[in-house]
């Protein structure tokens, strides 16, 4: 019999055991990981959670937040290592969705930027905004959004009701935006299985591209070519809404380093512009505030969760979502099945068959969902294909099912 705290298991104790684990399904560990691997998994779990504070502190290896940041913690966008949301009135706070910004190349000389920085940062406020700012440094602005509701029917006399969200910064502490600046509102995406997504080779997401449709299909998916920083040279980007992140680790890296201001020996500048002088002088949490060993043990964290087991595979009702997901043709883009490779980073994810149901290449989604901002070869009507894995517990898991970049 199934023992919890020393007693026999009631009903009630495991219904709530297992509402637990559902509403973390986001945050378990990989059912393969090493145990030599059991330590880094906790430990970065810990530096995930952990609220970040200003310098100087008394926590050393926890100071550093800022100057300019979005949050304080990894936590507070992907909570639970879930997906996050947009604001649902113009008053509610950017908790979990973040505003790019940036603009297409106009000189051969931003054409060579471009090739390293994806895009043309905006001159005063840089590639990303950041509302807020440590005492003494005041936030770059504060971000609204507003939706105007689109009213349809299908051709079976459905109705339905889309939300098109409009984007303002309000309260610009440093001046206006360059004329050019496109804004391109970001979700926190959900975490589990981007370890291997990463594990996935080359190979065999390139030969799902057909950036000329030649077969005619009406699907032309292309590959996103961006800058691996450690590298140093222009590798397949597989991460992010427009897959302009080529690791697991450069993505841990940049969010350090763009969403809380952390440094790493990745991106060891702070992100100040010359325009922000406070910024540029205020104290920080050392040279850099987060080691390469917890940089390192952040990453293997993300790339160790588990993705949820699917469920209800039996359910008429799934059965017969799945034959029109195939009769529509999204299985075209949102591919079901790759097989890792056996010299992925972790042992933990090599050789294994695994259901993404993504292709990782960028597609035109047309002018409804554009941003207008490029991001290395990703136009502004291009985006990547979501993985789906796990789509069905973000209700449960994150209390929403409000879904697409914005």
């Amino acid at each position: 019999m199934l023992m919890l705290w020393g007693q026999a298991a009631s009903s009630t104790a495991l219904q709530e055991r297992d509402e637990f684990h559902v509403g973390n399904a986001f945050s378990q560990p990989s059912d393969r990981l090493a145990p030599q691997h059991r330590d880094r998994f906790a430990i970065g779990s810990a530096l995930f959670q952990q609220p970040w504070v200003v310098a100087p502190a008394p926590t050393p290896l926890r100071d550093g937040l800022g100057p300019l940041f979005n949050a304080n913690t990894c936590q507070a966008c992907h909570v639970k290592g879930g997906r996050g949301h947009p604001p649902l009135t113009p008053t509610d706070p950017f908790m979990s969705m973040l505003i790019r910004l940036g603009h297409p190349p106009k000189t051969a000389q931003e054409e060579a930027l471009a090739q390293q920085k994806g895009t043309i940062p905006d001159l005063t406020y840089g590639d990303q905004l950041q509302p807020n700012g440590i005492p003494g440094v005041a936030g770059e602005g504060t971000p609204r959004v507003t939706y105007t509701s689109i009213n349809g029917q299908f051709q079976d006399g459905e109705t339905y009701t889309l939300l098109k969200p409009t984007l303002r910064i309000d309260s610009l502490n440093y001046g206006k935006l360059d004329a050019q600046t496109q804004l391109s509102a970001r979700v926190a995406p959900a975490l589990p299985g981007v370890g291997l997504l990463e594990a996935i080779p080359e190979t065999d997401i390139l030969q799902h591209a057909d950036p000329d449709d030649r077969n005619a299909d009406g699907i032309s998916g292309r590959p996103n070519r961006v800058w691996d920083i450690s590298k140093q040279q222009t590798v397949l980007g597989r991460f992010g809404w427009k897959a302009n992140q080529p690791s697991v680790i450069q993505q841990a890296a940049t969010a350090f380093n763009r969403d809380i201001g952390i440094t790493s020996p990745l991106l060891p500048e702070p992100s100040c512009t010359a325009h922000q002088p406070a910024c540029q002088s205020a104290p920080n949490g050392g040279t850099p505030e987060i080691s390469q060993v917890s940089l390192e043990n952040v990453a293997l964290y993300v790339a160790l969760l588990a993705v949820p087991a699917r469920r209800d595979t039996h359910d008429p009702q799934v059965q017969a979502g799945e034959h029109l997901f195939q009769q529509a043709g999204c299985a075209a883009c949102h591919i079901a099945h790759f097989h890792t490779s056996s010299q992925a980073a972790l042992p933990e994810l090599a050789n294994q068959d695994i259901q993404p149901y993504t292709d990782l290449l960028l597609h035109d989604m047309g002018k409804g969902l554009a941003d207008n901002r490029p991001d290395f070869a990703a136009s502004g009507n291009e985006w990547r294909t979501a993985p789906l894995w796990g789509i069905g517990l973000v209700g449960t898991v994150n209390g929403h099912t409000r879904f697409l970049h914005d």
